[in-house]
């Protein structure tokens, strides 16, 4: 029983422990307190001089003393009696996470608005380059597509004299090419300017906004022509190298059919697509002229693509979408009268894929209304007809609107004089042969890559980038071996070869060198060994 006197002490002891007494039991045996953390306990007087504690609930559970006893004054310290379970945990706050989350977003944030600026003042202030060096061996290059391109942002210009030779200024993104010809993405979002890649170099690089009209191996020069409207007092000159990067590509093949180049549009090249672009607007607004007949609206609104490889089956499906999607919403009068053809020579489109996707393909185009015709030729290009030979041989006139030429690439009249320079070594008519290096056979110091090649690659754009970053690394190691071996040769002409152990130094690195440039090579091959199996494997479960 606690007494009044009891029941003081309590208090006084509960106040030191921040307790509040909250009732006594009718039995007078034990009392409720509550800590400040909020649980209710019972101090239970079983003994006069010994207070444990309980839950309101009274159930019962095993729980050390240490934690369940709190003596009184002049009172021992009871062993373990039974006591009620724990106390449920705590709900963890949400407002931890969230604040957590709020601080990690925010240094995501400041971090990225961070690297953005840091960015933007860098591409505005490059730092200053150094100047030529006659001393160091000249790189020409000529093309800026995706081969020039990789390789230009890839090579070390501190070790060369760096020199580019392109018709244009820029850099073209060339997969975007179809989405550019129905508007879905401007001009100026698919191209980069070749001085924004080289003006980052730690050596400057020359670039000519100009045309190379001939490459004479013999004499490791290269004559180049400025073909723009505006013209100086000089417009043709020729430069020397010791290593020529020749890049320049190739051109639409139009088997000599009559009437392509006057009356087709390729896609090629950026002026191709916005030269597209203004055809297909240009026929949609003449197929809505008042009291235009029938006939004429027909050809005004169809469109004919000539060639079933990727290019021209990408550009059809790029311009059906145009189509269905937006010109039913603009031009809902016309939209039903639109139709698209695509003319294929060979028995089947995209013939150089596996059959799942070219069967893909054919039922893809089928189902969405766009006429494919394989087995057919053409002939000849009228202005506004196609005469073509059918599979049953028969000929045939096609009324069009627009004409889009796709029927692949041809090698550029540059490279066939360079072909022409090299007779026993250059026998093959589709491109230049070359080495697993990508060396040039048959001439010293040129090295080819991208559509100009005859190699067993396929002429992609992926293809011709990793073509460069791999001559990038591979000209990094040859300088660094070229500057063993001159110091080599400086350590002999000063009869510093005494100490056996720097000799055998500079020629453990030589060596190594050497051994990094033939596995470089190796991993380059590999990697496009199994980045087409990878692109197989996509197609395989694509179809």
């Amino acid at each position: 029983m606690i007494t009044q006197l009891g029941l003081r002490s309590i208090r006084r002891h509960l106040s030191h422990q921040r307790l509040a007494l909250l009732q006594v039991s009718p039995a007078g045996t034990s009392v409720r307190i509550v800590r400040t953390e909020g649980h209710d306990r019972w101090l239970s007087t079983s003994k006069p001089n010994q207070i444990s504690f309980g839950r309101a609930d009274h159930q019962q559970s095993n729980i050390s003393s240490a934690q369940q006893t709190a003596p009184l004054p002049g009172s021992k310290i009871h062993p373990e009696e039974p006591s009620s379970v724990p106390p449920p945990p705590k709900l963890k706050r949400p407002t931890h996470r969230l604040r957590n989350f709020a601080r990690t977003v925010l240094v995501l944030v400041l971090s990225a608005s961070g690297y953005v600026v840091w960015r933007a003042w860098d591409e505005r202030n490059p730092p200053e380059q150094l100047p030529h060096d006659p001393e160091k061996k000249t790189i020409v290059v000529l093309g800026n597509g995706w081969g020039a391109s990789s390789f230009l942002k890839g090579l070390d210009t501190e070790h060369f004299n760096v020199v580019v030779i392109s018709p244009r200024n820029y850099f073209c993104f060339t997969p975007l090419l179809p989405s550019v010809t129905v508007g879905t993405i401007e001009p100026r979002s698919v191209i980069e300017p070749t001085r924004f890649i080289t003006r980052h170099k730690q050596r400057a690089v020359h670039c000519f906004e100009a045309t190379a009209t001939e490459v004479d191996p013999k004499k490791k020069t290269v004559r180049f022509t400025d073909e723009s409207e505006i013209k100086g007092d000089v417009t043709e000159t020729e430069i020397g190298y010791d290593y020529l990067i020749y890049a320049v590509g190739a051109e639409n093949n139009t088997f000599g059919i009559p009437g392509v180049r006057e009356h087709g549009c390729f896609l090629k090249e950026l002026n191709d697509a916005e030269k597209i672009r203004k055809k297909l607007m240009d026929c949609i607004e003449t197929a809505t002229f008042k009291d235009q007949s029938p006939s004429e609206v027909d050809r005004l609104l169809h469109m004919v693509v000539v060639g079933g490889g990727p290019t021209g089956v990408e550009y059809a499906a790029e311009l059906h979408d145009f189509l269905v999607d937006d010109l039913s919403r603009w031009y809902p009068e016309i939209a039903g009268k639109v139709k698209i053809t695509l003319i294929e020579a060979l028995p089947n489109v995209l013939p150089m894929f596996s059959k799942q996707l070219i069967d893909y393909t054919t039922q893809t185009f089928m189902s969405n209304r766009i006429n494919v015709l394989t087995k057919t030729m053409v002939k000849q290009v009228h202005p506004k007809s196609i005469t073509a030979l059918d599979e049953n041989k028969q000929l045939m006139e096609i009324p069009y609107g627009l004409l889009v030429w796709a029927t692949g690439n041809t090698s550029r009249e540059l490279t066939r004089q360079l072909m022409a320079a090299l007779p026993e070594h250059q026998t093959q008519r589709r491109g230049l042969l070359v080495d697993d290096d990508l060396s040039v056979l048959g001439a010293d110091g040129i090295y080819a890559l991208g559509d100009c090649t005859a190699t067993s690659y396929a002429p992609t754009a992926q293809a011709a980038s990793q073509q460069g970053q791999y001559l990038a690394r591979r000209f990094g190691l040859m300088a660094k071996r070229e500057k063993l071996e001159n110091q080599l040769v400086l350590a002999k002409q000063n009869g510093n070869l005494e100490e056996q152990d720097s000799r055998s130094e500079v020629l453990t690195t030589t060596a190594k060198a050497s051994l990094d440039q033939r596995r470089v090579q190796f991993e380059e091959v590999f990697h496009l060994f199994l980045l087409d199996q990878s692109v197989q494997l996509c197609r395989v479960l694509g179809a």
